[in-house]
């Protein structure tokens, strides 16, 4: 995607003074990374990650008190702590990195890490594409402001032009280089990072990103984070940009899964007895993945389908009465919009039916479907287990300037957490 006008007007990723672990410092580079903030599945995977290391790097982006004052204050804390003692060490000169992701089924990822100056979304520079919730965005935010620090960066994607030449052509000649650091996570990804301080490569990245424009893939919330948390300031500063990966999805295509929700107070027998008519349903063999091949049969061939799980057996619903979904869905919106399942789930079955209150303390959202139904079958929720949506579509609207629903979209593989962080303190 290009943008009109000046070439100044597109994408402006500057190189920073990366915080890295040192790795005579903690027992392995693997043991002390997370994946974001938001996939986390609490509370088992918060407690795996916590005793993986005790330097982890879950204990800055989701530390754990009574209070979410107290937990900003333990993160910073921590976090100085690391500093002085020697655990986490600023790179010597600001650089760009160069970040790849392998796995054992041949994906490949390669993208930039660098800060990216923030731009009005009415600028149309960097594309959202979901809704965020308040409550998020103002932990987020206390969190920065308390550690003065991007702990993650968030993952935005853009189309190059297929050749190899201004960032592609440095990532390609970087990568045959002996990188920083290299590991292997339990998921099995592979991970690679070097960095790149060349003035005449930096000059070369920045001609070849200023024609374009991203899509935020993941990290809607840091975003709108970073816009918050910058608009707070009255002079130019470090806060005017935010650390970010950037894939151009036209050599390294990105996958996009959906998310689940978990509906904590609605037993998965009262959330089937409540359809009614509404919706057709029926009773799916397992095992889960079975059931989700059943699933996505029906998002092919009959549009709008979830499948709910939670107690016995899975209850696959489609179908949607036409003339309810005339009467609840809301209008004014493209019809690629109207027909998305998130926008069917929160308008006709969240909102309608179950009249469930969007709220932490009712919905849930998880990235893996197996933990939706693991922790939907041990609290007697229900799990709502989605189709992903189609990356075109998602860009297609977010062009339109239209977002789609919160937690619509998974995009991947998303970076691990702990490789380079960024300290706003240094700039």
């Amino acid at each position: 995607m290009t943008t009109p006008g000046h070439a100044r007007d597109g994408l402006r990723l500057s190189p920073f003074r990366g915080l890295r672990y040192v790795p005579e410092r903690v027992g392995s580079l693997a043991a002390v990374t997370s994946p974001p903030y938001d996939v986390v599945v609490r509370p088992d995977g918060l407690r795996h990650l916590e005793t993986a290391d005790p330097h982890n790097i879950v204990r800055l982006i989701l530390p754990q008190s009574d209070s979410p004052a107290a937990r900003h204050r333990q993160a910073a804390d921590t976090l100085h702590r690391w500093l002085a003692e020697g655990v986490l060490r600023a790179d010597p000169e600001p650089a760009l990195y160069v970040y790849e992701q392998r796995d054992n089924a041949g994906l490949l990822q390669r993208g930039l890490i660098g800060t990216l100056r923030l731009s009005p979304p009415e600028d149309g520079v960097v594309l959202p594409h979901e809704d965020v919730m308040p409550d998020i965005v103002e932990d987020r935010a206390a969190l920065m402001r308390e550690t003065a620090a991007h702990l993650e960066p968030l993952l935005l994607s853009y189309r190059g032009n297929g050749d190899v030449d201004g960032a592609a052509a440095v990532i390609e000649r970087t990568v045959r280089q002996d990188p920083l650091l290299a590991t292997t996570t339990e998921d099995g990804f592979s991970h690679r990072l070097w960095s790149v301080t060349d003035p005449a490569e930096l000059a070369e990245i920045d001609r070849g990103l200023a024609r374009h424009q991203a899509l935020i893939a993941d990290g809607h919330h840091r975003w709108a984070t970073y816009l918050r948390l910058r608009e707070e300031r009255t002079v130019p500063g470090p806060w005017d940009s935010g650390l970010v990966l950037l894939v151009d999805t036209a050599r390294y295509p990105l996958r996009v899964r959906a998310i689940h929700r978990l509906l904590h107070k609605l037993p998965v027998q009262d959330a089937v007895a409540a359809l009614g008519d509404a919706f057709r349903v029926r009773t799916v063999a397992g095992p889960l993945p079975q059931a989700l091949d059943e699933l996505a049969a029906a998002s092919d061939a009959d549009g709008n389908a979830f499948l709910l799980a939670g107690g016995t057996g899975f209850h696959l619903v489609d179908r949607p009465d036409p003339e309810l979904l005339d009467a609840t869905v809301p209008t004014g919106r493209p019809q690629a919009w109207r027909t998305l399942d998130a926008t069917v789930l929160h308008s006709v079955l969240l909102e309608r039916i179950w009249r469930i209150p969007d709220g932490p303390e009712h919905i849930g959202y998880i990235h893996d479907a197996s933990a939706a139904v693991e922790q939907a079958e041990r609290h007697g929720g229900t799990a709502v287990l989605m189709h992903p949506v189609q990356e075109d579509v998602v860009r297609e609207l977010a062009q339109q300037g239209v977002t789609m629903p919160r937690k619509s979209t998974s995009f991947g593989p998303k970076p691990a957490t702990g490789l380079v962080l960024r300290s706003l303190e240094l700039g």
